[in-house]
């Protein structure tokens, strides 16, 4: 019998009710390549496979590969990558576009979404079993106390859907809190920034002293009056920023930075 390692934050799913819903909520059919990340003892791994018929799944503890490729021997199309999911190519997969679903370690959820958000053009949806206070983060809305960077960073390129909550109870070692799912659902038109890695910069930037202004986190590239320009105020918090806003501002710092190199070109 395995034991759940705390160092994988591992808990595993033995309610079957719940894994029910949550393969009702994926959906999976015969013709679409599914990914599981950290399938443990494979709880959810069957309802996936009994849809989709081909499976990939990465775990990186090593003594659940055996148990996972005994209990799965007789599916054909059943791939397991022993693998840090963190550090995973997808794309070396080969198979788009990719339905990705999971039960996800507390203590990694957040840089393999960030991580995740990096093949976004090539996934179909993400289904995650998250504690439930990240899913109410990537849900939020602007002027609450949920919204912040990964928000803006996730609804920049992902339609978040919060679909139900599951308790401790669910779970083998029972978590201290409640978990909940959530749909990701990655955008098949939405407005870009000029430049992302700006837009991420100053997304980074506002949100690293959430209790100041705008005026305060922005001081030393942006000044207030630039922000005025473009019609925002620089009093507002970072909490209240919505998405477009935070690609205007990105845009008018690309701008900014544009504007300099081709002084500091002229200047040569």
């Amino acid at each position: 019998m395995h034991k759940a390692r705390k160092r994988f934050g591992q808990n595993f799913l033995h309610d079957n009710n719940v894994i029910d819903k949550i393969v009702r909520c994926i959906h999976p059919k015969e013709d679409e390549h599914v990914i599981e990340i950290g399938p443990g003892q494979g709880a959810l791994t069957q309802g996936l496979l009994d849809g989709a018929k081909k499976l990939d799944v990465i775990e990186l503890d090593r003594d659940l590969i055996p148990i996972l490729r005994t209990k799965f021997f007789n599916y054909d199309q059943f791939n397991i990558h022993e693998a840090d999911a963190l550090k995973f190519d997808f794309l070396s997969l080969n198979k788009t576009p990719m339905r990705i679903a999971g039960n996800l370690p507390y203590n990694i959820s957040s840089p393999l979404i960030f991580h995740l958000l990096d093949f976004a053009d090539d996934i179909k949806d993400m289904h995650f079993m998250l504690q439930k206070e990240m899913v109410e983060r990537l849900c939020a809305v602007p002027s609450t106390k949920d919204y912040g960077r990964i928000t803006v960073m996730v609804q920049y390129h992902c339609e978040t859907e919060f679909l139900f909550i599951v308790g401790p109870e669910s779970f083998d070692p029972a978590p201290k809190v409640d978990s909940a799912i959530v749909r990701l659902t990655p955008k098949k038109v939405k407005r870009l920034a000029d430049d992302e890695k700006v837009f991420a910069d100053i997304v980074r930037t506002s949100f690293a002293q959430r209790r100041k202004t705008l005026r305060n986190n922005l001081k030393k590239i942006i000044t207030a009056e630039q922000l005025i320009e473009i019609g925002i105020d620089p009093t507002m918090r970072p909490e209240t920023i919505t998405l477009d806003q935070y690609i205007d501002i990105s845009n008018l710092y690309a701008a900014i930075l544009k504007n300099q190199g081709e002084d500091d070109h002229a200047n040569q």
